[in-house]
């Protein structure tokens, strides 16, 4: 019997937990390498939409995230100052209904979670950071910066908007400051007191936005995050802390629900969030990028994540039954299934006019990742 093909994953994040779980369900060996020595668990909510819901429910997943998460009547939006309606998405159980698979309001850390718990230790490499990638005859040797090499048959860079797999195959211009900063955190409900808020809300003002939400399904916790100008910042950190008087004043005079929220809130993080191009090719022969890596999203449409766990589930659909030679040939059609779409949803992402007013949003939510025809 033929040596199933082994395939190494640059990056444990979303996207590296989700491929190594696609491509472990159709017999391939993987090994997940990340450059971190421990998984944190950074206080921070994330939008599980229908389309992500559709791969983690047949990794298995769907039953512990419904028991952990949030499940939102709508995500509605509203007027920064008057509070009036701009457009109400309703979810919940039409949502269900209509898309087969629920929207879910999740901490980050509980999806990441979930994830890792279905991609056994033994395959996951911590505190290894890639320093080197050489395509032979034999298979693709990688080097770490802690001297340890691996031999794989095929690579996947999963490893996010500052890709070291991608800056290895392809010349590419560092990604760009958009001009724009988001404060984020977490924090227990109870801080607000009697003060209830909506299941999930985007305050749209004239040149920034804050969306609040619950991430647990008892209402306990809340999950806020804003994106307002701010040329001069540059951190480009998960952990870097903002000055929470700092957030206050700039959201001072939105409505009363947005003030209380930040007057209860006990600190935010603050990054810069950055854009990049996409890219004109993901793959080089036997290696291939796969979500940020290649199609990085601005957070503004929450569907970063839900893209790379798409791209996993394709990816696995290429790659089903292929040796070693097929490989190439399985990224490029991997490629040419994702990109229209990806692209779409970037660009759509960066114009931040998403559920603003009367929004068909069927073909986001409604795409399933398992059926989609897969390119010629």
């Amino acid at each position: 019997m033929a040596k199933p093909l082994s395939v190494a994953i640059i990056g444990a994040g979303m996207g590296g937990l989700a491929t190594a779980a696609a491509l472990r369900r159709v017999g391939i060996d993987v090994t997940v390498y990340e450059q971190a020595m421990q998984f944190a668990r950074l206080g921070a909510g994330i939008q599980i939409g229908c389309n992500a819901m559709q791969v983690l429910r047949k990794l298995g997943l769907e039953g512990r995230l419904r028991g952990g998460s949030f499940y939102p009547r709508s995500w509605n939006n509203r007027d920064w100052q008057t509070g009036e309606i701009k457009f109400d998405m309703i979810f919940g159980e039409s949502a269900e209904e209509k898309f087969g698979a629920p929207y879910l309001l999740a901490h980050r850390g509980d999806l990441h979670a979930a994830l890792a718990s279905i991609v056994p230790n033994e395959f996951v490499r911590l505190s290894h950071k890639l320093t080197g990638l050489d395509q032979t005859a034999d298979g693709i040797k990688l080097s770490f910066a802690n001297g340890e090499t691996a031999t794989a048959d095929a690579v996947v860079g999963a490893d996010g908007v500052h890709s070291v797999v991608r800056d290895m195959l392809f010349s590419t211009a560092p990604a760009k400051f958009s001009g724009r900063i988001a404060y984020r955190t977490t924090y227990p409900a109870a801080l607000l007191g009697t003060e209830r808020i909506d299941d999930c809300t985007k305050w749209w003002g004239e040149d920034r936005h804050i969306v609040i939400y619950y991430v647990k399904p008892d209402r306990s916790e809340i999950y806020l995050v804003t994106s307002q100008p701010e040329p001069d910042f540059r951190i480009e950190s998960w952990s870097a802390k903002g000055d929470v008087r700092e957030l206050r004043k700039a959201f001072d005079g939105f409505h009363p629900e947005v003030t209380q929220v930040l007057a209860a809130c006990p600190d935010v993080h603050k990054w810069a969030i950055m854009d990049r191009e996409a890219l004109p090719r993901w793959a080089d022969g036997n290696v291939t990028l796969l979500g940020d890596a290649c199609h990085p999203m601005t957070p503004y449409m929450a569907q970063g994540a839900a893209m790379a766990i798409e791209d996993a589930a394709v990816l696995s659909r290429c790659l089903e039954g292929v040796d070693r030679d097929g490989v190439t040939d399985a990224f490029r059609r991997f490629e040419a299934t994702r990109k229209e779409r990806t692209t779409r949803v970037q660009e759509t992402s960066r114009a931040n006019t998403w559920l603003r007013g009367r929004t068909n949003a069927d073909w986001v939510y409604g795409y399933d990742a398992w059926n989609v025809p897969l390119a010629a």
